[in-house]
């Protein structure tokens, strides 16, 4: 076998191990990648503290990650930390959000606002468990459920305008990083 051979299967297969290392997005739309476009800038970092709370944490990048951590807690009517990232438009057909996420094995949540969602406290949530290990998730858009009676019952995709990392609800450390977010579709 010659070596030109050789070069162009080692080429090949270092491009198909590329490709299998990323998440597979075949109709989706990428949102968010900190390996590669995402910067801690593109999130703001808030907790419970602009209404009075007590908790305390930071979001930052992180070897291709944000880190969302801190301490959650519920005292002075408090109990969250978040990273919030605006000006995000999906696509009529997205039905999921997928992401690539670890934790400490402790439930998080994604937090999608809208454009129904004017006043700071509404906004939609949906639950999952961060894994030690690098996993990716998907989360039905049908999943989120509005946090109060006056916001619509269903998410429309193109009504989002916003997707937030939530530690919340309860006293407890928190400990989650996200590298990947995009949309899933039934297409």
């Amino acid at each position: 076998m010659s070596t030109r051979t050789n070069a162009t299967r080692a080429a090949l297969l270092a491009a198909a191990m590329t490709l299998f290392s990323q998440p597979m997005m075949a109709d989706s739309m990428l949102i968010t990648d900190f390996n590669q476009t995402d910067s801690a800038g593109d999130w703001r970092f808030f907790t419970d503290q602009v209404m009075g709370g007590v908790s305390t944490g930071s979001a930052q990048v992180i070897d291709g990650a944000l880190v969302l951590s801190g301490r959650v807690s519920t005292q002075n009517n408090g109990g969250f930390i978040q990273a919030r990232r605006g000006d995000v438009t999906l696509p009529a057909d997205a039905t999921s959000l997928r992401l690539r996420t670890r934790g400490d094995g402790q439930t998080y949540y994604l937090h999608i606002r809208t454009k129904s969602t004017r006043l700071p406290w509404q906004y939609y949530q949906a639950a999952f468990t961060a894994p030690e290990n690098w996993s990716e998730i998907d989360i039905p858009l049908s999943e989120f459920r509005a946090s109060g009676v006056l916001l619509p019952k269903r998410v429309k995709p193109t009504a989002i305008r916003s997707i937030a990392l939530v530690a919340y609800g309860r006293d407890h450390d928190a400990n989650v990083s996200l590298s990947t977010i995009w949309t899933g579709s039934d297409q």
